[in-house]
């Protein structure tokens, strides 16, 4: 599979990714990709259209796989099959790109303890400690 990324990109994130899949199992792996992405991706398709929008299902073990997606400027979804795409873009910024899970957890812990020094002050004024 072709792999091409731009530079600039959060190391980690496939935002401005481009990958161009050179056989089926690839193709599969790359959808998965676009699936669990939380941006929109662009697709180019083997006719040469170009769609962008956000993917929200897809059907590998059908007869015909299929990826669905919201398209960005159009109103209803759309289901395209595996193989007429040829290429998928990450183009949309991901929106969960930098939000790990290590990170709410510091966050939660720099929280909780801001919240005992709070308490431990209330305590002290009213004579309790």
């Amino acid at each position: 599979m072709t792999d091409t990324k731009q530079h600039g990109i959060e190391a980690g994130s496939v935002q401005g990714r481009v990958l161009r899949p050179s056989d089926p199992a690839e193709l599969a792996q790359a959808i998965e990709l676009a699936f669990d992405y939380r941006g929109d991706v662009t697709l180019e398709l083997t006719s040469g259209e170009r769609i962008e929008g956000y993917v929200y299902n897809r059907n590998a073990s059908e007869e015909v796989p299929t990826l669905q997606l919201f398209p960005k400027r159009e109103t209803n979804p759309r289901q395209i099959p595996y193989a007429a795409i040829a290429a998928i873009i990450f183009s949309g910024r991901d929106t969960a790109s930098g939000k790990s899970w290590e990170a709410w957890a510091a966050k939660k812990e720099s929280q909780r303890r801001a919240e005992a020094q709070q308490a431990e002050g209330e305590a002290r004024e009213r004579g309790h400690l």
